[in-house]
């Protein structure tokens, strides 16, 4: 029987009778500034289970390891079971959000080169943002673990870059997390949806109408859910 293994803002995951594969059950729960607000976006678990699995499929395919096995139901999927490394590794490639409040560059800006940050995962300290030398002093990872962090991170924002360009998206950043399995070997965990990308329509100029993401949420833009749906639309289309 599935034992409840944690539960966190997004997703619950579960026990299954293999102890080397766990299912992940993505709610339809929204929330923004650590919790701060909260809500629902209607079929927002659905959605974003179908997303993350097509795009696992995809990066599966250019050749990055992913956690992902297989979508088991509408908004679950069988995970292999890593140890979750406690680092968001967000990669920007046009200023936006808190990166524009921390460098006064503005909104829109498109960045000379992505750049990558790391965040240290702990609610109660806000996620901050981390340096290699704060990553060591709490030995978080290794040296070694966090230059392939930061080269898988930048290959995969390649990948994405292209996938969604192809279907009249701007990957603006993006926030992904990663784990070991028993091996050791570094795999792509978590999720990859609008709930953790910033995704920019190429085919409106208007900049509210533009934001297809958690922003609408963060924002009170409205049409969070219309907008979670055009991003599956476009994600399951062959271009």
């Amino acid at each position: 029987m599935p034992q409840k293994l944690y539960e966190g803002k997004a997703k619950i995951l579960y026990t299954t009778d293999n102890p080397e594969v766990l299912l992940t059950h993505f709610k339809d729960d929204a929330t923004a500034f650590n919790a701060q607000k909260k809500g629902q976006i209607t079929r927002k678990g659905e959605i974003n289970c179908a997303i993350a699995s097509q795009l696992f499929k995809y990066l599966e395919n250019q050749g990055i390891s992913t956690h992902f096995i297989a979508q088991t139901a509408p908004d679950q999927m069988q995970v292999a079971a890593v140890k979750i490394i406690p680092l968001e590794v967000v990669v920007r490639n046009i200023a936006a959000g808190s990166f524009v409040k921390r460098t006064g560059i503005a909104t829109g800006t498109t960045l000379k080169s992505a750049i990558v940050e790391f965040f240290y995962k702990n609610d109660d300290l806000g996620d901050p943002l981390f340096t290699e030398d704060h990553i060591q002093l709490l030995e978080l990872a290794t040296p070694d673990q966090v230059i392939e962090l930061r080269q898988m991170a930048l290959t995969i924002n390649q990948h994405l870059q292209k996938f969604f360009s192809d279907r009249h998206l701007t990957l603006v950043d993006f926030k992904l997390e990663f784990g070991c399995d028993q091996s050791g070997n570094i795999l792509l965990a978590d999720e990859i949806s609008p709930d953790t990308c910033r995704l920019w329509d190429d085919l409106t100029a208007d900049p509210t109408q533009k934001i297809l993401d958690k922003d609408r949420f963060r924002q009170d833009l409205g049409n969070v859910a219309a907008a979670y749906e055009e991003v599956l639309a476009r994600v399951m289309s062959q271009n």
